[in-house]
């Protein structure tokens, strides 16, 4: 990894030197606009709609919006002027529980580093903030913003969490939040039961873009010069339930056999429940299937089953 910032954590009294990485990468797939036509790439210019010349970057300025087609024109110089946090320190303000923070206030984290001969008191306010259970709420200048953030550890290393302002959370101001609509206690019990049914220890590790997987796949075969095959869905798409009910009981029932499926356990039937085990006379493997549709098996004629058709229609009379 690659430092993107260097500073000091200010810690009362304390200056810790350390250097900035980005924690987190999104892993998708990117394009290029291009083209149809012949394939080449399409460039975008920067164009001055009043002069309709092409605007150099070290022309450009910023500008605020007041409608009506005017705008005010902010400088260099405007900037320079504003209370900025010092652009190289991390100021630590104050120490909360970490369950405090909703998690919706949370950005963008970067990983820690000491930097020279930092480590002692980095090792010390790292302990500390294990021993107390708390995270440093701090305030922090990244890319000409002031931005709220938190300090914490993961894997042994301190961890800067940007945070939205609060007012920059939205009120969820919906309808069916007046409506009045309750519950049954018998549908709350069948959707704890649900949860419960489904409820584990997250491990990320677990779950998979698919998705970005499958475009992948897609790739590779273009430049490999093979047909793209079109993948069936894994499994059918759910059937609207007759009540809330029938669909929570559907649910804790799929939830049971396929943790149970996971777990290699084999069920036994329910009492009064019949066996779907199949006997070996009646067992079709999918091998056998995929035999017999390849290799299908000589019909008998027509002509031969006639005759005696015939014959029991002779005796009848």
């Amino acid at each position: 990894m690659r430092s993107i910032w260097n500073g000091a954590i200010s810690f009362g009294l304390v200056s810790i030197a350390v250097k900035l990485y980005a924690a987190t990468e999104e892993k998708h797939v990117r394009f290029h606009q291009i083209h149809a036509a012949d394939g080449s790439r399409v460039r975008y210019k920067r164009m001055c709609v009043a002069c309709a010349d092409e605007v150099q970057y070290d022309d450009l300025a910023k500008g605020y919006d007041l409608g009506g087609g005017e705008m005010v024109v902010l400088t260099d110089d405007d900037f320079a002027g504003l209370p900025l946090a010092s652009t190289q320190v991390i100021d630590v303000l104050e120490f909360v529980p970490s369950e405090q923070i909703d998690p919706i206030l949370y950005a963008n984290a970067y990983y820690l580093e000491p930097d020279g001969a930092a480590v002692k008191p980095y090792l010390l306010l790292r302990e500390a903030l294990v021993q107390t259970n708390r995270v440093a709420v701090v305030k922090v200048a990244l890319r000409q913003r002031e931005q709220l953030a938190t300090l914490r550890v993961r894997a042994d290393v301190l961890v800067l969490n940007t945070m939205l302002w609060p007012d920059e959370v939205r009120e969820p101001t919906f309808q069916f939040l007046n409506t009045g609509v309750g519950t049954r206690p018998a549908e709350l019990a069948m959707a704890t039961s649900l949860i419960d049914s489904m409820a584990t220890d997250f491990q990320p590790r677990r779950y998979t873009d698919d998705y970005r997987s499958a475009l992948q796949a897609v790739i590779e075969a273009k430049m490999a010069g093979r047909e793209v095959v079109r993948v069936e869905e894994d499994g059918a798409a759910p059937t609207a339930a007759a009540d809330l009910m029938t669909a929570l009981r559907a649910s804790v029932e799929r939830a049971r056999v396929a943790r149970a499926e996971s777990a290699g356990i084999e069920e036994a039937p329910r009492k009064g429940a019949t066996s779907r085990k199949a006997t070996p006379a009646t067992t079709s493997p999918a091998p056998k299937r995929a035999k017999a549709r390849a290799e299908p098996a000589p019909r008998k004629a027509p002509g031969r089953k006639a005759p005696a058709r015939k014959a029991k229609s002779r005796s009848s009379r």
